[in-house]
């Protein structure tokens, strides 16, 4: 692990939609500053993402300053989100969580959002992440919160287990689909330098100057088997995944983060294995 450094950063703004790299970002409690902030409903006030919905991963948010966000998509001109004002909340139902969220004010923006996916959703924003919705606690410490990520503040990955996964990609059943790019499984920070699942032992780690603990790995879904690029769905990874990588019944890649400290990370940090 000593020449383990942060590769890349990647923020969501808008879950389930196309992110960014950025060169450096803050580390806020429940994740990267920023990301998965927002969030698309259906009508009935459950989470929309790319396991209804396919076609949101050829959708893109860029974060403005301030938490607003510009939408674009296929065959769309482009969409100035700014933050709602917290004069009234919407429930939604994330998963297993129910969760208080701000609805985008205007009306053209939900009409945005169903005019391109077909059907009817509305974007909502978390005005207070660390309020909002706690951490599984099953896995948390007292307070911790997340945003409108599956369930914890980050996700970690490393390049030397992509390149193990693809080796098994490669010698499996569907050879054609590999091998995968790391966009596959949406992570926050990606490491490289370290040996294949190496992160299955780690237990705390510091990503420059900043701490974090690392609280479960992360099972994976059909979302993986979505290629970013065009929307079309595939076996792989979960094929390979539930013959090599399976725990505790489910398919996992990566390791879920929580932060101890606040901080900024930057791409190049040294990443160190405390425990």
């Amino acid at each position: 692990m000593g020449n383990a450094q942060l590769q890349s950063i990647h923020v969501h703004p808008v879950k389930a939609f196309r992110g960014q790299a950025p060169r450096e970002a803050v580390v806020e409690p429940w994740g990267l500053a920023g990301d998965r902030r927002w969030a698309l409903i259906d009508d009935g006030g459950k989470v929309v993402t790319q396991r209804q919905q396919p076609r949101i991963a050829l959708a893109a948010a860029e974060l403005l300053p301030g938490g607003g966000v510009r939408l674009s998509a296929p065959g769309a001109q482009p969409l100035t989100v700014p933050v709602p004002r917290p004069v009234g909340t919407v429930p939604m139902q994330i998963f297993r969580d129910k969760v208080e969220a701000v609805p985008a004010e205007d009306p053209a923006v939900h009409a945005w959002c169903s005019a391109y996916l077909g059907a009817d959703v509305r974007l909502v924003h978390m005005d207070d992440p660390a309020t909002r919705r706690p951490v599984d606690p099953e896995y948390a410490r007292e307070g911790e919160t997340v945003s409108f990520a599956d369930g914890y503040p980050l996700l970690v990955t490393t390049t030397a287990s992509l390149d193990a996964l693809n080796s098994l990609v490669s010698q499996g059943d569907h050879p054609a689909e590999g091998p995968l790019p790391m966009n596959r499984f949406r992570p926050n920070v990606v490491v490289s330098g370290t040996g294949p699942w190496a992160e299955d032992d780690w237990s705390r780690i510091t990503i420059g100057e900043v701490g974090f603990r690392v609280a479960k790995s992360c099972g994976r879904c059909v979302v993986t088997t979505t290629d970013q690029d065009s929307a079309v769905r595939g076996r792989e990874p979960l094929h390979t995944l539930g013959r090599h990588r399976r725990l505790e019944g489910k398919l996992v890649f990566g390791q879920n983060l929580v932060p101890l400290s606040p901080g900024v990370i930057r791409v190049g940090d040294p990443v160190t294995v405390l425990g």
